[in-house]
């Protein structure tokens, strides 16, 4: 049967339609412009994503979370979410806040419990393992505000224009969907890639021991280079639909923006696949990883100090061709030497993209490659 939610029960948030009445009324009062991707955030707190958080996190939540990894009622927790505000807004709690984003749009009303602030040192040490600003979850922190404003979010308008949407599902659908399908055992994938053989084995190994794949590929905020959501969506509509059993697989886009945090990202990605109903978590090489700032395996580590997690994660090693074994294969099978093995590079394959060159058989499915190189623009610039 699909999972127990995060937290015991999925927490939702009250949503509005848009209409000019609503908007106005929300509109009333104090204001704080939001990014895009805080929008984003608040799309997947008021969907149950995030579950059970139901807004942005006070201070004892804060702090609990990047000292302990838990929230303050002991349930884990990983990364913090929270509303950086300009320095110089005040509010006392009580207060009701009006979010808007850059056309002043009303996103969402919260309702003011504390305004505080973070050591933005502190905290890029605490959940990156690093002060460097060449990581870009650090940089994205140093460019923030000291202050940040917590609370319950309310009437939040529903998000529109998405371009994604008929494969945007939440929890509350995706619930449904596995228990119509009769699944017991769902394992999910996460990705920001366009796939290559070893995401597709990865993906098959564990559907194997599972009775459904929910594919959950993240849109959003990229760095120049990365695989473009529409290409990353069309590639994998064309591998399930050449190479996956009929109604083995669930695609769905997750809305999120990426904090490359390791092994601390791990968590928070299976946390938010809980809440969408899997029981299970394929957790790669590097998952969530940037540069060399966290060792190969070490995603697959931290789950130890997580036997409450309430989602197991399959702790998968990096799969590549050989040439002696005649196939694919990973370290954990395969005995030949590195001299024997082609890696899938994604660095090797962006520059066949680039040049016009179809790769290899051994390193995409053909179809797949079709995709990315009829696409005018595959890549973030």
């Amino acid at each position: 049967m699909v999972s127990v939610p995060h937290g015991g029960k999925l927490v939702s948030v009250q949503q509005v339609e848009p209409t000019p009445e609503r908007t106005k009324d929300m509109l009333e009062g104090r204001k704080v412009k939001i990014s895009y991707e805080t929008r984003v955030t608040i799309f997947n707190l008021a969907n149950c994503i995030f579950s059970p958080l139901t807004g942005f996190m006070n201070q004892e939540n804060y702090r609990n979370v990047i000292d302990d990894m838990r929230l303050a009622n002991d349930t884990p927790w990983t990364i913090p979410i929270l509303l950086h505000i300009p320095e110089d807004f005040k509010a006392d709690s009580g207060d009701m806040i009006s979010l808007v984003d850059e056309s002043d749009f009303p996103i969402a009303t919260l309702e003011c419990e504390q305004i505080y602030n973070v050591s933005k040192r502190e905290y890029a040490s605490k959940v990156f393992g690093t002060e460097e600003e060449a990581h870009p979850g650090v940089a994205k922190i140093y460019s923030s505000s000291d202050k940040v404003l917590a609370g319950k979010l309310s009437k939040v308008t529903r998000f529109v224009n998405n371009p994604f949407e008929d494969v945007t599902l939440v929890p509350k659908e995706t619930r449904v969907l596995f228990s119509e399908k009769g699944w017991r055992d769902i394992i999910a994938f996460q990705t920001r890639n366009a796939p290559h053989i070893g995401h597709e084995y990865v993906q098959k190994t564990g559907l194997a021991f599972a009775d459904g794949l929910f594919i959950n590929p993240v849109l959003g905020k990229k760095k120049p280079g990365d695989f473009t959501d529409q290409v990353i969506i069309d590639t994998y509509r064309t591998l399930t639909k050449n190479y996956y059993p009929k109604n083995s697989v669930v695609l769905s886009v997750l809305h999120y923006e990426m904090q490359y945090a390791g092994p601390k990202e791990a968590i928070m990605h299976a946390i938010m696949r809980k809440n969408f109903g899997c029981t299970h978590i394929a957790i790669g090489r590097d998952h969530a990883g940037v540069g060399n700032y966290y060792g190969p395996y070490a995603a697959h580590e931290i789950f130890k100090e997580f036997p409450d997690l309430g989602i197991q994660a399959i702790f998968m090693r990096e799969f590549f061709y050989c040439n002696k074994c005649g196939g694919i294969a990973n370290e954990k099978i395969c005995p030949h030497p590195e001299s024997d093995r082609l890696t899938f590079s994604g660095t090797k394959l962006r520059k066949m993209f680039l040049s016009g060159e179809t790769p290899p058989k051994e390193f995409m499915r053909p179809e797949v490659s079709q995709v990315i190189l009829a696409s005018k623009h595959p890549f973030v610039e």
